[in-house]
């Protein structure tokens, strides 16, 4: 496996974030976005800040279940949950018959991996970007059940070596393909189409860990041909804690059977037999945060109404020029492969742990945060990397917070910390 590269940027000036800024109107979103006003908040790929709408959807449902009861509440606003399915479905290319809601990506994850039966004779094969929860599932799937488990090869970027996965998929040994299509570790970006269009050819099953990319780039499932997608609400989508969603092609909703059939996606009809919802829904179970999930909703609209195109445009030009600042600072490493294209910008700072990094930024009024070796040993750990600080911009950073962030790195670096 080959090293990877740190990544080449020239010297910038933290003077302003993207000069498309228009397309975005960011003094709209921090009037919108209560965080924003209170501290410089770089933490979307972490959790993003939530709209005021999306809070009020959440509250409002909440006073309804202290007024009326839950199941009386839920009851009452079941259309506007439907709704949630096609808001989803619309945001990634999906019929919404193949979405079902989950309280985060891992539970998904975990779920729809468990409903495919891995078993011995296949083969998992998982990208070095894995997140740390998904690795564990795998690890532990591939030890109990005699699984062989593959990291896929990476090229110098550590993107996955398409040709060199290809070749691998090419012995016919039946495989589940899973990978992160951007880690929690680095702003790197998976060539996500160009695996599903390998997997396809060799009749494999894949998995799309979209966490880090739904409301943050372009995701169409068909476009991506993958089988599964799973992502989390509270990222880049500004969504509440404790959502989800994932999409399951429908032509494999016959084949993926839950392992643990519930009242919600299941109807017992005689002593020994029952019949499953016909949809992803299948997948879900009875019990669920009713409000979190309207807020999910809510997210999914205005992350709709602001235009994917529009805001990958700008984040990914947030990242490129955070990344090019930080790098023009003495004794900061920008630690994301060269040519990364994300808002997702990972650094070290000589001779400061990553984590006390982040403890003097907050003091300064700066969130970001730090990612250890532990939650990404296929990357990280790989790379013999303890740690690294992670900053992750949305469209409610201004000039002000880009500068307060840059600034803040910059006294850390040179040992100034009062």
């Amino acid at each position: 496996m080959n090293p990877l590269p740190i990544a080449d940027a020239a010297p910038a000036s933290a003077s302003a974030l993207p000069a498309d800024g228009s397309s975005i109107d960011v003094a709209a979103e921090r009037e919108r976005t209560t965080g924003s006003t209170l501290a410089s908040h770089f933490n979307a790929a972490g959790a993003a800040l939530p709209s005021r709408g999306v809070v009020a959807t959440v509250v409002e449902h909440l006073r309804l279940e202290e007024a009326k009861g839950g199941y009386e509440a839920a009851a009452e606003r079941r259309g506007h949950l439907d709704a949630v399915y096609a808001s989803a479905a619309g945001l990634v290319g999906a019929d919404p018959s193949e979405i079902a809601l989950f309280d985060s990506a891992s539970t998904g994850l975990r779920v729809l991996l468990d409903a495919l039966r891995p078993a011995r004779g296949q083969r998992i094969v998982a990208s070095s970007s894995t997140y740390v929860s998904h690795a564990l599932h795998l690890m532990s799937l591939a030890r109990e059940q005699g699984i062989d488990l593959v990291i896929a090869p990476y090229d110098a970027r550590r993107r996955v070596d398409v040709a060199a996965l290809e070749a691998l998929l090419s012995d016919g040994v039946p495989s589940i393909v899973t990978v992160a299509h951007v880690p929690t570790s680095s702003g790197l970006v998976e060539p996500a189409a160009q695996i599903g269009e390998v997997v396809r050819r060799y009749g494999g099953t894949y998995i799309l860990d979209a966490t880090q990319s739904v409301g943050h780039l372009a995701v169409d499932v068909a476009e991506i041909g993958c089988d599964v997608m799973v992502t989390t609400g509270r990222k880049f989508l500004r969504a509440p804690r404790g959502t989800g969603f994932a999409y399951v092609r429908g032509a494999l909703l016959e084949r993926l059977l839950p392992a643990a059939p519930d009242v919600r996606g299941a109807r017992w009809t005689t002593s020994s037999e029952w019949e499953l919802d016909a949809s992803a829904r299948r997948y879900e179970t009875w019990e669920g945060a009713i409000a979190a999930r309207l807020g999910l909703g809510a997210a999914l609209d205005e992350a709709a109404e602001r235009g994917i195109p529009v805001t990958q445009a700008w984040l990914v030009d947030a990242g490129r020029r955070l990344r090019e600042a930080l790098a023009s600072l003495d004794g900061v490493t920008v630690a994301d492969p060269p040519g990364t294209r994300s808002a997702i910008v990972t650094f070290v700072i000589e001779g400061v742990a990553s984590a006390d990094a982040v403890v003097e930024l907050a003091r300064r009024g700066v969130r970001v945060v730090s990612v250890p070796a532990t939650h990404g040993q296929w990357d990280l750990g790989d790379r013999g990397v303890p740690s690294v600080v992670r900053a992750s911009p949305h469209v409610y950073n201004d000039d002000t917070d880009l500068s307060a962030l840059v600034d803040g790195v910059a006294a850390i670096a040179t040992g100034i910390t009062r």
